[in-house]
């Protein structure tokens, strides 16, 4: 016998009509999920991508006309030079990524040994931390208290000064051990025929009109452009004053921050803006000082995602090793910290920005140091 409701259409009809607004409700949700989709940073994302390779493969080309430049002009011939050489870049150009895969484009050029080209990867680092600095003291200019306000980027580079210090021996050796000489992708015939196939035509066009030299400047024009394409294409993750309140318990274990921070870094993909996110609260006295130091060592070791793309893209075993090797160095340092002496650790470079803080004389003979140091390595 068969059932009543089989091939009858009523039931379908009949729950439709006892809730009219179930028939167009999942076309309305489904309508909201595409109304959120973000197309303009979708194609800001793929155009910053774009011009990233670009410019990796344009200063690539030009870095090999660089090279007197580099060992007879500016003298960079061992990795005190490079390190000075790195710093004093990245304060010029208010970003440190641009400086690495500058190293990088040196390197595969023949003009920095890899030695110098993890030295000077390290200076770039170094010199991106002032950048944090500067945005203190605008909060300063704007009427903020000076101690909060400049503390978040003397953390910053103090952090990052003694981490990377310590870390630049550790990497130096597994350089000169060839420890991770094995360990490198290949970017594949596919990827590199495409790779000519879409950028080829617009080099070769650029050597016909431009000496060989030009094409490292534009291109190093070029990567800060698709830099800040990149971040004007994320989502908004500044930390409003509501929020935390919920995270209030989290944030007080170094291990969570140092993850934070890590990935935080990870989708930025820049430590200037990862702490930026940070510096409005710690301003304010929402965020303790003492509570962002693992978060500034997870952001540095993070940072070097797009370093290590661009190894990746230079097509260089090499290139990849020494920003691998950068990576791990300053992972082995952090972790050791944050499992035995963290807390000392902390205190210490509280303490140490408080000395900086704490008169005018103090803070003028910090920022004269920063600045003097690379110039006298670049100089050694």
């Amino acid at each position: 016998m068969q059932s009543p409701l089989q091939d009858d259409p009523s039931p379908v009809l009949y729950v439709a009509e006892a809730s009219p607004s179930l028939a167009v409700q999942l076309p309305t949700t489904e309508k909201r999920v595409w109304q959120r989709i973000r197309y303009k940073k979708i194609l800001l994302f793929l155009l910053s991508l774009f011009l990233f390779i670009l410019a990796i493969n344009l200063m690539k080309t030009g870095a090999r006309s660089m090279v007197p430049l580099i060992r007879d002009t500016f003298r960079v011939t061992n990795p005190l030079n490079s390190l000075g050489f790195g710093w004093l870049f990245a304060y010029v150009i208010m970003s440190g990524s641009p400086v690495a895969a500058s190293a990088l484009a040196f390197f595969d050029a023949g003009a920095l040994s890899q030695l110098s080209t993890f030295t000077m990867i390290t200076g770039s680092r170094l010199g991106a931390s002032f950048i944090v600095l500067f945005l203190g003291f605008l909060y300063v200019l704007r009427g903020r208290n000076r101690s909060t306000s400049l503390s978040m980027g003397l953390l910053s580079l103090t952090v990052t000064g003694s981490t990377y210090f310590v870390g630049m021996f550790i990497g130096l050796a597994l350089l000169y051990s060839d420890a991770f000489g094995n360990i490198h992708p290949s970017t594949g015939a596919t990827l590199e025929s495409v790779v000519d196939l879409m950028y080829g035509p617009i080099i070769t066009f650029l050597l016909t009109h431009l000496p060989r030299w030009a094409l490292f400047p534009i291109g190093l024009g070029i990567i800060l452009l698709s830099f800040n394409l990149f971040d004007r294409c994320l989502p908004e993750m500044s930390l409003k004053e509501s929020q935390v309140g919920q995270v209030s318990r989290l944030i007080y274990k170094p291990w969570v921050m140092f993850l934070l921070g890590a990935g935080i870094t990870m989708i930025s993909m820049s430590v200037s803006l990862s702490l930026s996110i940070l510096l409005p609260l710690s301003a304010r006295g929402y965020v303790r000082r003492e509570n962002v130091i693992p978060y500034i060592m997870g952001a540095n070791i993070t940072t070097f995602i797009d370093t290590l793309l661009a190894a990746v893209l230079l097509g260089n075993p090499q290139a990849f090793t020494i920003v691998l090797a950068e990576m791990v160095s300053i992972a082995v340092v952090s972790i050791i910290l944050l499992m035995t002496i963290y807390g000392w650790y902390a205190r210490s470079m509280l303490r140490f920005v408080g000395w900086v803080t704490e008169t005018n004389l103090h803070l003028a003979i910090f920022m004269i140091t920063i600045f003097l140091i690379p110039l006298v390595l670049l100089l050694v």
